[in-house]
């Protein structure tokens, strides 16, 4: 059983910061991309950043470059999405996934998602 456990969510204020964490458990860590999604009320979900298996190569959506830092780490078996500079509109459910294959910004293309975790940045 895959199990990916989101947690680090909150309410902070613009301009402020977030470190997502999400634990993976029941994979082996080290083959698989693992990426952050978001879903905004009334939206669909969408890509916000991934690793690739090795740790080396990064894909980022354009409306968090350089204000967001995703990284990994193996022997905890983690993912994690630093956030700064938070703006009002990157308030949404962000999502942990991992894909057994190569890096993708697909949704589809992931094989295991987690339950989300609430950022909220009030405006």
């Amino acid at each position: 059983q895959v199990q990916l456990v989101e947690s680090g969510g909150g309410l902070v204020q613009a301009g402020g910061s977030l470190r997502l964490s999400c634990v993976a458990s029941g994979l082996t860590f080290s083959i698989y991309t693992m990426g952050w999604f978001h879903q905004a009320p009334g939206k669909e979900r969408e890509f916000v950043a991934a690793i690739s298996r090795g740790g080396i190569n990064t894909e980022y959506i354009d409306t968090v470059k350089g204000r967001f830092t995703i990284s990994r780490d193996y022997a905890k078996k983690t993912v994690s999405l630093q956030m700064n500079s938070l703006k009002p509109e990157d308030t949404a459910v962000y999502y942990c996934a991992a894909r057994r294959q190569q890096l993708s910004t697909k949704m589809s293309e992931y094989d295991y998602w987690g339950q989300g975790t609430q950022v909220t940045v009030p405006s």
